[in-house]
This record gives structure tokens, sequence and C-alpha cells, in this order.
């Protein structure tokens, strides 16, 4: 082959390489794990998001979302990250402690927050901390969201701590420190998995459900627990995360599209999930619920049963330097409140 001819052809070769490289460049992907309702706010946020980065990502990037639990309760959904089967997942707590077991604090504390405004400044004021160790463990914190305050579903009518000491709970499988404080407490915790609520009070298997009036009506749990006793147990703290990896692995302009999605997805989940709270124990009300109110006596009896397992749950559900540091903003925010 002549000088010019070689040359052509090195020529022609080295061309073809980044158009070679670019054709065979694999799709990325994101799959989503959560156990949210199909066709749920929650859902529709996840889905916005995931157009809005498959525009910036480009190269037919696919993203694709899991409900329902399919992929598993929330400790399987971790699990599922970590070996890669999965690059994200909208958690609660219960599943988000499996990485990083300090975001406890901010959903494993009952009847410490007041409001909304408290639950927003004590996470805002942890949060850098905390996703700074999410990272640290191969996770990109996306955005916060919250589902509600938890309730009480039962069925039988109960307004007072000792009412629940005869029926048996619902209880996360993944938490077994929670199950060992309520039975000392005299309760029956029945550790199952989301899936598994349903058809549990419908057998009798458990007869009384923590649990957010949305998912209540949504899971469709109040047919069966047609009471609710009207307390803020405890907000549904969640987030949406994906693994180091996977966000490694997106284009800078993917990467910018993701945060500043998951950002707005978060507001939105959390604007929107409080204001359905009323609208939600509204539309239970006209098929069948019962809401119990405590009165002043018997709140004060939820709050010595609160003040009791502060101590049992500090170094065991919470570590116990996150638990002061909770109360240490807490105390701040209502001393700024004027108490």
């Amino acid at each position: 082959m002549s000088l010019t001819r070689r040359t052509a052809a090195a020529i022609i070769l080295a061309s073809g390489l980044p158009l070679c490289a670019q054709a065979q460049a694999p799709v990325v992907s994101l799959r989503i794990g959560s156990l949210i309702p199909k066709n749920s706010l929650y859902h529709q946020q996840l889905l916005e998001l995931g157009e809005a980065w498959r525009a910036a990502q480009g190269g037919g990037a696919k993203f694709v979302v899991f409900t329902d639990g399919s992929q598993g309760g929330e400790a399987e959904l971790a699990r599922r990250m970590r070996i890669g089967q999965l690059q994200g997942a909208l958690l609660s707590v219960v599943g988000l402690r499996e990485i990083e077991p300090s975001i406890s604090a901010l959903q494993n504390l009952p009847m410490l927050f007041r409001s909304w405004e408290e639950v927003d400044y004590v996470r805002d004021k942890m949060r850098p901390a905390i996703e700074q160790k999410f990272l640290d463990k191969g996770f990109v914190v996306l955005g916060w969201g919250d589902a509600g305050w938890v309730r009480f579903f039962s069925k039988a009518p109960a307004f007072r701590p000792d009412d629940f000491k005869g029926m048996k709970f619902f209880a996360w499988g993944s938490e077994p420190e929670q199950q060992a404080i309520m039975k000392s407490l005299g309760y029956t915790p029945v550790p199952l998995e989301t899936a598994d609520i349903l058809p549990s009070i419908q057998t009798g298997m458990i007869n009384v459900v923590p649990s957010t009036p949305y998912f209540a009506l949504a899971s469709q749990v109040f047919s069966t627990a047609l009471n609710m006793l009207e307390i803020n147990w405890a907000p549904i703290v969640g987030a949406l995360v994906v693994t180091r990896k996977a966000w490694d692995g997106l284009s800078p302009a993917g990467q910018a599209a993701l945060r500043s999605a998951g950002d707005r997805a978060g507001v939105q989940m959390r604007l929107k999930a409080r204001a359905e709270v009323d609208e939600a124990v509204e539309a239970m009300k006209k098929r069948g619920l019962v809401v119990n109110r405590p009165s002043p006596e018997q709140m004060r009896e939820w709050n010595q049963l609160a003040d009791k397992l502060y101590p049992r749950i500090r170094g065991t559900m919470v570590p116990a330097d996150t638990f002061d540091e909770v109360f240490k903003h807490l105390m701040a925010f209502r001393a700024g409140r004027g108490g």
C-alpha cells in the first residue's frame, strides 16, 4: 500500500473511531424503586423528575419507576441499590436508616414535633451533615419529602395508650429495636412488610396499623380498620436517593438536571402531601371512618408514654449524638418562637 493510500486509510479509521464509540455507548438507565402507590402524587412527581432528567441527559436515557413495593420492602430496596439492581429509590426513614442510621432521628421520636415548621427547621439544620454521611456511604440525596403524620388505624375504638395493649400492631420487619421496645411496654408488634398490611388486617393477623391518612386511603386499610386516633404520633419523612455509582455515570448536564428536579420534586411532595391529609380524612369519613379525638387527660397519657420511650430510643433506634442534636435544634426553634 502506498504512503498516500495508507495515510488516507489511517485518516478514515481515525475519524471513524469516535463515531463507533458514540454508537456503541451504553444507554444510561435509572431504575427507581419505592413503596408509593402507582399514580399517586409521589409517583407523578417522580415521573416529572424523570422527564426533566432524560431531556438533559439525552442519548436515549431511560427512567423507570417501580411502584407499590414491586421490588420488595424498603430494606430490600436499599439492598438492591447496593448490588446494582436499582440505581435509586424513594424511601422513608425505614429504608434510609439501612444506609445511614442517623436519619432515624427525623421520624422515630414520637410526639416530639408539634408542627411541620418544627420538622422543616430541624431537617434543614441537619441536612448538610446527613447528606454528607449518605455520600460517604455511596449515595446521593436528591430531594427530601414527607407523607403526613402517623395516626393509629384500628378495628376497635381506642383513645388511651392502655387501650391498645390488647391489640396486635403492624411493625416494620426491619426494625427489631422498635419491636423490643414495644414488647417491653406491654404492646404486641407483628413484624411484616408493607405489602402484607392489607391482607393481615383483613384476616385479623393484626388489628392496628400506624399509618398516614393518605396511605390508609390509598391502600384501603381504613376499610377494615375503621377507627382513627387523631394524634400526630410522628412524621413520615423520606428522601429520594441514587447510588454514587449511578450519579458518576451521568453527564454534567444530567447531574444538574437531576439535582434541580429532585429539589423541586421534594418541595412538591411536601406541600401536596400535607395539603391532602385533611382531604384524605374527609374522604374516609364519608365511607365510614370514625375519628377518635383524645381528651386533654388522654393526651397527657400519650405524652407521658413518649417521655418513657425517649431514653429507650436514644442509643438504640436513634444514635445518641443525633438524638441530642435534634433536641438542641428543636429547643432553639421553640425559644425563638417564644416557647
